[in-house]
């Protein structure tokens, strides 16, 4: 079929549905209203209150609920309705969700995914446009995948619910509709802690994922930029095989992200690499992110956001050293 992301992961959670009565999905207006991007759509008229439910405007809430079901052997899919509004519940990921397969030396898994929209783009306000997959990567026992494209999104959603531990599942919001793609009927699977090589080449490593994924390609296709693109889709585990075998063949490297550049997942990539990859490399380790200052009033995000003129700017000061 050709969809859009919203329809790959609305096609995924259908399917997951019927696979499982144990799947249940909660959050703010998923059911009737399908949810404010209509990713639940219709799924409620299909499996009923019991198995998609509406709940009270609490992240808290909502994810020590679904923490309480996957501890009861249900394999829950909460929704937050926005990033921002997931930092409410942050207390019930990082001191609960993360930590009892530890704590109960591995006799009670949290099998839940936790899905929500992130980044901007699309002229929001600011908790509807957070980059926050940092947050969640330092947290051990979480797992934070974050797609590009409708085929990687339904294959890895798929593949977190048959998990046991539990996944921060980032679906940007700028992709959500923006192209289709070939994706297919059934269940398959895409792997969880694994990169995508998008583009290959032999000048340059660009380390990217989510909404910054087609604004690099949009620059390598047009500049005709020999270059690897690394498209991470699991920000934790890190795919470092893919990321050093680039990096040993090109020398130089990129790192593109939406996320702020202080302190951000930019900063772990490029430090993996200046610990395992230091000697291959030719250049300096560029980094092109938004800055480190709260997210701006809708008229000012194409300031802020990196766009394919920064990218393409960093790509020529880069291959020119």
């Amino acid at each position: 079929m050709m969809t859009n992301m919203v329809g790959a992961l609305n096609n995924a959670l259908d399917l997951l549905l019927k696979e499982s009565e144990d799947v249940v999905l909660l959050g703010e207006d998923i059911g009737k209203d399908g949810g404010v991007f209509r990713v639940t759509d219709g799924l409620q008229a299909k499996y009923g209150e019991h198995r998609v439910m509406d709940t009270p405007l609490a992240e808290a809430g909502i994810l020590g609920t679904a923490i309480g079901m996957a501890l009861a052997g249900l394999r829950p899919i909460p929704e937050i309705q926005f990033a921002g509004f997931m930092f409410l519940g942050f207390d019930q990921l990082v001191n609960h969700a993360s930590r009892y397969r530890s704590r109960t030396r591995s006799a009670l898994p949290v099998p839940m995914v936790v899905r929500t929209p992130v980044s901007g783009g699309v002229r929001t306000l600011e908790h509807h446009s957070e980059s926050p997959e940092a947050y969640y990567s330092h947290i051990g026992g979480l797992i934070v995948v974050e797609p590009s494209n409708p085929y990687d999104a339904k294959g890895l959603l798929i593949k977190a619910s048959h998990m046991k531990d539990p996944v921060v599942f980032l679906e940007p919001t700028k992709l959500y509709r923006l192209f289709k793609q070939e994706v297919p009927d059934g269940m398959y699977e895409v792997e969880i802690g694994k990169a995508n090589m998008v583009n290959k080449g032999d000048s340059l490593t660009i380390v990217t994922w989510g909404t910054m994924v087609p604004v690099v390609r949009n620059v390598v296709t047009k500049k005709n930029v020999d270059a690897d693109v690394i498209d991470l889709r699991t920000i934790n585990p890190l795919d470092e095989k893919t990321i050093l075998e680039s990096v040993e063949k090109t020398g130089k490297v990129m790192i593109v992200h939406e996320a702020s550049l202080g302190f951000g997942p930019g900063a772990e990539i490029s430090a993996r690499i200046a610990e395992k990859a230091m000697y291959e490399l030719s250049a300096p380790i560029l980094r092109v992110a938004s800055p480190s200052f709260p997210y701006p009033f809708p008229g000012y995000e194409n300031f802020y956001v990196p766009n394919e003129k920064k990218v393409e700017q960093a790509i020529e000061k880069l291959l020119s050293m």
